[in-house]
């Protein structure tokens, strides 16, 4: 019997195109003979949606249409039973209910791969592929997870991070950020991928416009000093925190100081593609040292553990030319294309790549059921509040 997994992509996010591309991608290369795919789309206000077409990336040209010929569905726990179900509910006439073992989220950015949709579908009773809730949520928060690898011996660049309040003064935040880290600095959102409103600043002027930029997409942001001579190394892990492996490293290239959104994507739209961060112009392997490449490889596998990492992650290194310091970056931990790309040349195709990670998710579920989350008590029974505002126990 096949196992029946439920593909979600799309979700209220600034990188929901992006998330598309990955999950058709990922749906196509999908082992059919283990498993049966149900692709499951994701609106941008979150609504979940069924149908012929839903897997079909031509049909994202007309998403008005698309979901006009498709079933809306939410998901629900009957029974321990995961079902999607038609919604709005009919007692009368067709209905949608398709029974699901399991959820494979391909999902990028604010409000899917945060621990959001991580922390409903733990709530709610499903199994679900890549890192938990606090991976997720440590993962997406750029200064959190900078202080985490601190603690585990990582490095990191220094930053300094800023809220809407020291955005109220904008000429004394400017003057922190040149007083305490100096020119030029990168300014970032402290929650989002894809480069989404990241830039680098050279000057005041520049600086005050790199940071209305980020405001734009997130409350905090976050204010790090920016290598001049700089290289990126981007490397793979798969695993979970007990065991891991790094594949193999890539160098993306790039038109600007940093890899943007539109290195990313928008090029490879333009020139009638839809191969997500697979078209990227890298170099794999990355031209680097055998020595150099066995450092990032080991690093990407200790930092993936320490952030509790399940499935498949990529993590961003920067190479500091001037004195050959290798910096941990960020990390993606649903990355664009799941980085099937950095797979293939150590001989994991795609297909093996997706099981692999199915099967480290199933294996969670097992560990997981060996614990205990209930506790038996009587403290209900002696309960009493005795008319009172206050509480006797």
């Amino acid at each position: 019997m096949k196992t029946r997994v439920a593909m979600l992509f799309g979700g209220k996010s600034v990188e929901h195109e992006v998330s598309v591309i990955s999950g058709i991608q990922a749906i196509m290369n999908m082992d059919t003979d283990k498993y049966e795919v149900i692709p499951v789309y994701m609106t941008k206000n979150n609504v979940m949606y069924v149908g012929d077409e839903i897997g079909n990336i031509e049909s994202y040209k007309d998403i008005d249409r698309l979901l006009s010929v498709s079933k809306r569905v939410i998901m629900i726990n009957d029974n321990d039973k995961i079902r999607l179900i038609s919604y709005p509910l009919k007692k009368f006439g067709k209905k949608t209910q398709i029974d699901i073992d399991i959820v494979f989220p391909v999902v990028h950015g604010t409000n899917v791969e945060d621990g959001v949709l991580q922390g409903y579908l733990k709530t709610i009773g499903v199994p679900f592929v890549g890192c938990d809730v606090t991976a997720s949520a440590v993962g997406m928060d750029k200064y959190i997870m900078k202080m985490i690898l601190k603690e585990a011996g990582v490095p990191v660049l220094d930053a300094r991070i800023f809220t809407l309040s020291d955005y109220s003064d904008i000429d004394r935040m400017m003057d922190r950020i040149e007083n305490e880290l100096g020119y030029p600095v990168i300014i970032k959102p402290v929650n989002l991928g894809s480069s989404v409103g990241i830039s680098i600043a050279r000057d005041r002027l520049e600086l005050s416009d790199s940071i209305d930029d980020a405001f734009r997409y997130a409350t905090k942001v976050l204010a790090e000093h920016a290598i001049l001579n700089l290289r990126e190394i981007n490397c793979s892990v798969l695993g979970d925190e007990n065991e891991a492996e790094a594949s193999e490293c890539e160098e993306p290239m790039h038109t600007k100081d940093i890899l943007s959104y539109e290195d990313k994507y928008v090029s490879n739209v333009k020139s009638g593609g839809s191969k997500g961060m697979a078209s990227v112009s890298r170099r794999v392997p990355a031209d680097i040292s055998p020595e150099k490449r066995e450092e990032v490889r080991q690093m990407a596998v200790r930092s993936f553990k320490a952030l509790g990492c399940n499935g498949v992650s990529r993590i961003d290194f920067m190479i500091d030319e001037d004195n050959g310091k290798l910096y941990f970056n960020e990390i993606n931990t649903i990355p664009g294309s799941l980085a099937f790309y950095l797979w293939e040349p150590i001989g994991v195709p795609y297909k093996t790549l997706l099981d692999r990670m199915i099967q480290l998710s199933l294996k969670r579920v097992r560990t997981e059921e060996n614990l205990t989350f209930t506790f038996d008590t009587n403290i209900l029974d002696s309960a009493s509040f005795n008319g009172s505002k206050g509480s006797k126990l």
